[in-house]
């Protein structure tokens, strides 16, 4: 579906370590700004070797994705029926996920428009939402939310979902992995995920 490869393609712009103070609008941007940027200059290099776009998705965007809190966003009520290995164990194996399925959409990218929104957040404010809107040629625009969490401890925004024409990336893991969760298990389905990363 066109909506999820941009979708895929979008929660990649989040690349830069946020200051203490920025907004997670000046995140947003900054990052765009930069990660599209060191894949222009990357080009040739990324035609050889197209696993090199791991390498920067881990190195530029994982930084700023709150890859914890959408794990366990998405365990839910399975969250409380996990130890605390098994819980790590599933951050990990979707942080590789999360690192392969952006390389994947990033290697398609072909030089699409992304306007920002500009805003304020509230002082005090932990939570925001930041539109955007992809602009695609003669394609009709595509709208955009981030859903951006503010670290207590480091005062750093990062991206915890984005909702792409009102369908949002974190409900539909929940959707996915839950029933099989319930089911099978946390473990089985951390094995599962640990095997689409290779």
């Amino acid at each position: 579906m066109r909506i999820f490869s941009f979708l895929l393609l979008l929660v990649a712009t989040f690349n830069v370590v946020a200051k203490e103070h920025s907004s997670p609008y000046e995140t947003i941007h900054q990052t765009g700004d930069k990660l599209f940027s060191r894949i222009a200059a990357s080009q040739q290099e990324l035609e050889k070797f197209p696993e090199l776009m791991r390498d920067i998705v881990k190195q530029e965007l994982m930084p700023v994705i709150d890859y914890r809190y959408a794990s366990y966003k998405i365990l839910g009520k399975q969250l409380k029926k996990t130890t605390k290995e098994q819980r790590q164990k599933f951050v990990d194996a979707m942080h590789h996920y999360l690192i392969r399925t952006y390389a994947n959409a990033l290697n398609q990218y072909n030089d699409q428009q992304v306007v920002y929104e500009n805003g304020k957040v509230k002082v005090g404010a932990k939570m925001a939402s930041v539109n955007a809107t992809i602009v695609d040629g003669n394609k009709p625009d595509i709208h955009l939310t981030f859903q951006m969490r503010k670290n207590k401890k480091t005062g750093q925004w990062k991206a915890y979902d984005m909702i792409v024409e009102g369908i949002s990336l974190l409900s539909s893991k929940r959707a996915e992995f839950s029933g099989r969760i319930a089911k099978y298990g946390i473990d089985q389905v951390t094995v599962e995920l640990a095997a689409l990363t290779n």
